[in-house]
């Protein structure tokens, strides 16, 4: 016999749906960070990825006519957008989790939360400019540079900020 609540979590919420690659990307964070050369800090293999995913034309750095779609459904949804800010602060709380895990700090760290914050928080701040970019220009190089280059400029800020942990 299944209760109400146990139905509910069977069934995917829409905004789930339309997210349909979140756990994908969970992944891809967990297995650089596991995957990691010990000598480059978990900062730096974070924004060794970013680079490698532009340069591999990730479907998570991508920067098109037909991404400008999905981006505008979500600008345009309330639901949407507060999925996707959720969506960020689960990928928080996975980064800080696979730091600590990385580095054999205990879990809760929370300097691996700042970490892990503000690096999200570089990620977005560098998405959303650069699809505005791509929006104003059409360029997806031009783009991908603009996102590159905030992510190596809030990384630097990363860094200043964790000197002195096993992350920096």
């Amino acid at each position: 016999m299944t209760t109400r609540a146990t139905q509910a979590h069977a069934i995917p919420r829409k905004e789930d749906m339309f997210f349909d690659r979140e756990e994908e990307g969970r992944t891809l964070l967990r297995a650089a960070l596991r995957q990691r050369d010990p000598a480059i800090s978990p900062v730096e293999t974070l924004r060794l990825l970013a680079h490698r995913l532009v340069a591999d034309d990730s479907p998570y750095i991508s920067f098109s006519a037909a991404g400008q779609g999905f981006i505008a459904t979500v600008e345009e949804s309330a639901a949407l957008k507060a999925r996707a800010r959720a969506i960020r602060d689960e990928l928080v709380e996975v980064v800080a989790q696979t730091l600590t895990e990385s580095t054999g700090r205990e879990s809760g760290d929370p300097l691996a939360h700042l970490a892990a914050s503000l690096l999200l928080a570089t990620w977005s701040v560098a998405l959303i400019e650069a699809h505005r970019a791509f929006r104003q220009h059409g360029d997806a190089q031009r783009a991908r540079a603009g996102f590159l280059a905030l992510v190596d400029q809030g990384h630097t800020g990363l860094n200043a900020a964790l000197t002195g942990t096993p992350y920096a």
